[in-house]
């Protein structure tokens, strides 16, 4: 792995920090505590490679950026590769430890991030894991978030398993392993380190594609002091809560977080609360991981307001601190992932947290419950690549549920998405049992911001469908779309929308029977309400 080394330099505290100056030495602090709170810094490496590239030279984006072979070791056991799309998955790792194993300083630890206790306590969990899918040739951006206590079958990279730990440990797990081994044949220091987190990642990577049932193409490895870099750079940023919230900082607990409701206008350390905070919050770690997802919108947002992706001397900072701050799969052709990503700058990514099935203790530790080949189902449903031959009830509950009846008529094959702008409390979901009634396939159901009218818009191979659909809800003509994947109509709904009524949709099958009824639930099961990026989004 290609390393780095930065000078010694200060750095002004703000807010809730006060003035005062750290000194960094060659030995630069990397990899660093809390790291569920570093999401926004793994979306704005994302965001950051794939905005401008074309302008800027390769070699000069490319150098200094800290690489890693850990893709090479997982290849053997991941799923085949299909298409052209893009599966990148976000890292953002938990430790005390700088990159060549070296104790961060107390006073970071307590006084910069709230973390309490001494650096010297080790961990490596990873604390953010949000899988970004890129569509072969454009179209929207989909962001699946993993919460990290998920209790699952952990793997090394060889695909050899672990047990059955929460999907944050498999990193730390094979790196201790790794280390006891490499110490023994006498490898130390930085050295150690490195080849040991190396192994932590294989884990990780080999972990996730074995639960979602999808591979791996690239991966960013990003941490906390990364995310405060970026954070400095680019603040003040605007979010915006739901809520009035408080997570005082005492005894070790508590990011320090005390926001109001509505627009907060947030510096460097007030971000780093924004997207620690856990406590206080009505669903815990889950609130917090819409915290990271809302945030990397609101930088997305004030970035491209700002101009700063068609402004390549604005951009030159950004791009330093990311090549600071991040380690890149060695496979990763930045150049070619920027004529494929653009929609990640054009607000079309929507975020999303994959679902738990409840709460439990296991080896004294609480975890989250989950189904895998429910998550696997509906990772096929959304990003897989046989829409028309997918079961119209795979992003349900799976074992139980009833057949859905046959159509009325012959309907053309397409996944539709459905998206409730209308007010009416349950419109998607009843909208989309009722087009799978009618021989759809059931897609994304989520929120959308009020609309006055109705729109059906479709991707390539999609017209037919999309049309029918549209005389069926008097939306007028669908209209084509590249931000909608191939074999996807979408519909976001509006004023004016009624609930369907019996088993027919509103595409007008025109079958009142109740007899052979769809299935029980037809919307995917997601963990809270999606985030859509493009503006600054509302969370608790």
């Amino acid at each position: 792995m290609t390393e780095q080394r930065r000078g010694s330099r200060s750095r002004s505290q703000q807010g809730r920090g006060g003035a005062r100056s750290r000194g960094r030495g060659a030995a630069r602090p990397s990899p660093l505590l809390l790291a569920g709170r570093v999401a926004a810094v793994c979306g704005s490496a994302g965001v950051l490679l794939a905005a401008g590239v074309s302008s800027y030279t390769y070699n000069a984006l490319t150098t200094g950026v800290k690489t890693s072979d850990a893709l090479s070791v997982t290849e053997k056991n991941a799923p085949p590769k299909l298409d052209n799309s893009v599966n990148l998955l976000l890292i953002g790792l938990d430790s005390r430890k700088d990159m060549n194993g070296n104790n961060l300083p107390d006073w970071v630890v307590q006084d910069e991030l709230h973390a309490g206790g001494s650096s010297d306590i080790g961990g490596y969990n990873t604390n953010t894991l949000i899988l970004l899918h890129i569509p072969a040739g454009g179209g929207k951006v989909q962001a699946f978030s993993i919460p990290r206590d998920d209790y699952v079958e952990t793997l090394n990279g060889d695909g050899s398993p672990q047990g059955m730990h929460k999907i944050k440990e498999a990193y730390g797990l094979a790196k201790s392993v790794a280390e006891t081994k490499l110490q023994a044949q006498g490898v130390k220091g930085a050295d150690l380190e490195q080849q040991s987190r190396e192994v932590g990642r294989e884990a990780t990577l080999a972990t996730v594609q074995s639960f979602l049932g999808v591979r791996i193409d690239h991966f960013a490895e990003v941490n906390l002091i990364g995310f405060y870099d970026i954070a400095q750079a680019v603040q003040p940023i605007t979010v915006c809560l739901n809520h009035a919230t408080s997570d005082p900082a005492m005894a070790g607990q508590g990011s320090g977080a005390s926001f109001h409701a509505g627009l907060n206008t947030l510096n460097a350390a007030q971000a780093l609360s924004f997207v620690r905070q856990r406590h206080n919050l009505q669903n815990g770690d889950l609130d917090r991981t819409h915290r990271q997802q809302a945030f990397i919108s609101s930088v997305e947002y004030k970035l491209k307001q700002e101009g700063l992706f068609s402004d390549l001397g604005k951009m030159q900072s950004l791009f330093d601190v990311v090549k600071k701050d991040v380690v890149l799969d060695n496979q990763w052709n930045i150049l070619d992932f920027a004529q494929q990503a653009p929609n990640l700058t054009g607000g079309k990514v929507v975020f999303n947290t994959l679902p738990i099935q409840g709460f439990a203790t296991r080896n004294g530790e609480s975890v989250n419950l989950v189904d895998p080949d429910q998550i696997k189902r509906i990772m096929q449903t959304l990003i897989g690549h046989d829409a028309a031959g997918s079961s119209p009830s795979s992003a349900g509950s799976g074992a139980g549920s009833a057949a859905p009846s046959q159509p009325a008529k012959a309907v053309s094959p397409a996944v539709v998405d459905v998206l409730n702008g209308s007010g009416v409390t349950g419109g998607a979901a009843a909208e989309s049992k009722a087009l799978v009634a009618e021989g759809y396939t059931a897609g994304e159901v989520a929120s959308h911001s009020a609309r006055s009218h109705t729109t059906v818009l479709y991707g390539s191979g999609a017209e037919s469908a999309a049309q029918q659909i549209a005389g069926g809800l008097n939306a007028g003509s669908a209209t084509a779309s590249s931000s909608v994947r191939a074999g996807h109509v979408e519909i976001v709904l509006g004023t004016g929308f009624t609930l369907p009524t019996g088993s027919g949709s509103a595409a007008g099958s025109g079958s009142g029977s109740g007899s052979g009824a769809a299935a029980p639930t037809s919307s995917i099961p997601f963990q809270g309400a999606a985030v859509q990026a493009g503006g600054i989004p509302c969370v608790n």
